[in-house]
């Protein structure tokens, strides 16, 4: 089993947007970025652990627990020519764009980007590293137990 980080912009799915979704569950569509999309390509599985990251809020930072649902499979978004996520270079034959399913576990209170700074057990955590604006990350084990006595 693997830990991840996954940031999703509130205005597009919050937290309280993926409680209400069906099954609690929602495609993580829109990856746009070839090192997040091998992620979840090469390296999600099944029941791996997500931290469900609010990002580009007034106050970013960790609101839930999650865990993928589904391996990764072609990002729908990319063949809809209406999408401000459509690659025109994809075809079903050979898509660009892959996306997983996360469901949710449980909604918690909100770990700040500045409360993460703050614990030195989290120092080396990709998140907290200069210049990474990375939407996947990947999540230390020991970083994601310490993440869990926060909650």
């Amino acid at each position: 089993m693997r830990y991840w980080l996954m940031k999703s912009e509130p205005s597009d799915v919050s937290i309280d947007d993926l409680a209400a979704m069906p099954n609690q569950t929602v495609a993580w569509y829109g990856v746009r970025n070839y090192q997040a999309r091998n992620f979840m390509r090469d390296q999600m599985t099944v029941d791996d652990k997500v931290l469900f990251y609010h990002s580009s809020c007034e106050e970013p930072g960790i609101v839930g627990l999650a865990m993928v649902s589904k391996k990764a499979y072609p990002d729908e978004t990319q063949f809809d020519s209406t999408s401000k996520y459509f690659e025109p270079k994809a075809t079903r034959e050979n898509p660009r764009w892959m996306n997983v399913d996360v469901k949710l576990l449980k909604k918690t209170r909100l770990v700040s980007i500045k409360e993460l700074r703050s614990h030195a057990e989290l120092a080396n955590m990709r998140i907290l590293q200069k210049g990474n604006r990375l939407s996947i990350t990947p999540v230390d084990p020991k970083e994601y137990e310490f993440i869990l006595t926060l909650l």
